[in-house]
């Protein structure tokens, strides 16, 4: 088992190789979730299980290809469903799939559903934490989905 502050480290570290990895191929990609916070705050508020970051959908060939080069690891969850987990080491990186309707909104393709992003979502910016940079979903997106949400249905679903 890692210690919570190596942890830290190692994650920060992933999610600095892996975002420079991601914008060196011109890959469009944002951090949510608690790390997003985290970068917000300007402090690690907890421990984190896992990275959570968004890529659209039609780049994912690109992403598992500059994945797997970097020693990344497929390691899908049984129940997975709008993403995919990729493992690197004690570090897990879960990678949710977006999709921009004719209509502009952004949203998760699921098998039943779509699960709906804030039209504000994509609209965050750079944040920096302990020398990491990293593009981060809008901060009134992550206020708004979060206050009695699960993991499973932090962002609002519809069948729109």
């Amino acid at each position: 088992m890692t210690a919570p502050d190596e942890r830290e480290s190692l994650q920060l570290a992933a999610l600095a190789d892996v975002g420079a990895a991601l914008d060196h191929d011109r890959i469009e990609h944002w951090v949510f979730g608690g790390w997003a916070v985290d970068f917000y705050a300007g402090r690690v508020t907890r421990p984190h299980d896992d990275i959570d970051v968004a890529v659209w959908l039609d780049d994912l060939p690109r992403v598992r290809a500059l994945l797997e080069r970097g020693g990344w690891s497929h390691a899908p969850e049984p129940d997975e469903d709008g993403g995919t987990g990729y493992e690197r080491g004690p570090v897990r990186l879960e990678l949710t799939f977006l999709v921009r309707a004719n209509d502009g909104r952004v949203f998760i393709p699921l098998q039943d559903f779509e699960a709906r992003w804030p039209d504000d979502a994509l609209a965050g910016d750079d944040r920096e934490l302990r020398g990491v940079r990293a593009r981060v979903v809008g901060l009134a997106s992550l206020l708004r989905v979060r206050p009695s949400a699960t993991r499973r249905t932090e962002w609002s679903s519809s069948r729109a």
